[in-house]
């Protein structure tokens, strides 16, 4: 073994994250126009599947919106996705108008934690949404 084999992996960054949605048409709305994601790919492969990728403008890492495994059902869970808001309240405010299930107001437990509130995506999925700053 040489010494660079001693460091780790070349394993350089989380390029994405997956998701499971029992409907991709319904994930790919809700991202795209209920949070404003931007799409960043759907590509079709095999006989009937698609990889469909979306993720906030500009960022590194996106959300994959996969079918659940054959033989499986998507069923809701905590993804442990937690989104960066620049302004909490007017984020929380602009999804719960728009209809998104949301915790029912921004949580503040007080320095240094910072102000985050959940919500569910079309499948039930849990995200946090976590102020920056």
């Amino acid at each position: 073994m040489t010494a660079t084999d001693t460091k780790g992996t070349r394993l350089t960054e989380i390029g994405r994250v997956a998701v499971t949605v029992a409907d991709q048409d319904r994930a790919l709305d809700f991202y795209v126009n209920t949070l404003g994601f931007e799409k960043r790919a759907d590509i079709p492969y095999g006989d009937s599947y698609r990889w469909i990728e979306v993720a906030p403008a500009g960022a590194p890492t996106g959300i994959a919106l996969v079918l659940p495994r054959e033989g499986e059902q998507a069923s809701a869970c905590e993804t442990g996705l937690i989104l960066t808001s620049a302004d909490i309240d007017a984020d929380h405010a602009t999804l719960r108008a728009r209809g998104v299930d949301t915790d029912p107001e921004v949580q503040r437990w007080g320095a240094p934690v910072p102000p985050m509130f959940g919500f569910r995506d079309a499948d039930g999925n849990a995200l946090m949404v976590v102020e920056n700053g």
